[in-house]
């Protein structure tokens, strides 16, 4: 248990903590965004698909709850690493170099990953913790995204999710030991794909409601 506990408050554990919690938000994001696209066969069927998941009862409590855990998790081992980095480099360099792959991506995680905290927190207030009495999940994203305020921080929201998944998944595969000449360059691609998907998998949903409103 020693070893787990100095593994876990060493450089290398808190990379692995975000390395493992970063790639289950990735599988929750492909999850999700399949879902969400179900929108796309209708009404009807976008309500059942909320409905499937109101129906899992304490399965989804359950993973509701993981996925909380894993968010605490990956924010406070984040800013954890953040700070201590800039305690191990106090003075910025006055020539920013762009060696060893450097991205926006990867210069702007922290950053990323900050604003995406707050659009979460907005994003549950408008979805998750709202009446759902005498209403459908459809009518209230349809009120919502009728919004042309909402849709356009929604749409840059997403830009920022693509940013900060395209360096971390990448990120994740090598902070697990696939940082291989023979690999990196898939999972590169890999990466940015998935990015992209993210981005204008999500990205296009508010504007579809405001159009099919």
């Amino acid at each position: 248990m020693n070893w787990l506990i100095s593994t876990l408050r060493s450089s290398i554990g808190k990379k692995l903590m975000m390395a493992v919690t970063g790639l289950a938000f990735c599988l929750f994001l492909a999850a999700h965004l399949a879902g969400n696209l179900t929108v796309f066969a209708g009404p009807q069927a976008f309500n059942k698909y909320a409905e499937t998941l109101k129906g899992l009862g304490v399965i989804i409590i359950a993973l509701e709850i993981g996925l909380v855990i894993f968010a605490l998790v990956h924010i406070l081992t984040g800013l954890t690493l953040f700070y201590q980095n800039l305690r191990a480099r106090p003075v910025r360099y006055r020539v920013n170099k762009r060696a060893g792959g450097r991205t926006i991506g990867s210069a702007t995680m922290p950053y990323t990953g900050v604003i995406l905290l707050v659009f979460v927190v907005i994003h549950l207030a408008n979805f998750t913790f709202v009446d759902k009495s005498g209403t459908s999940v459809y009518q209230i994203v349809t009120a919502t995204f009728d919004q042309w305020g909402y849709i356009l921080f929604y749409i840059a929201a997403m830009i920022v999710a693509a940013v900060h998944v395209s360096h971390g998944l990448w990120s994740a595969f090598q902070t697990l030991g696939a940082n291989h000449p023979k690999y990196m360059p898939a999972i590169w691609v890999l990466s940015i794909a998935f990015a992209l998907l993210v981005g204008i998998g999500f990205g296009m949903l508010p504007i579809y409601f405001s159009i099919s409103a």
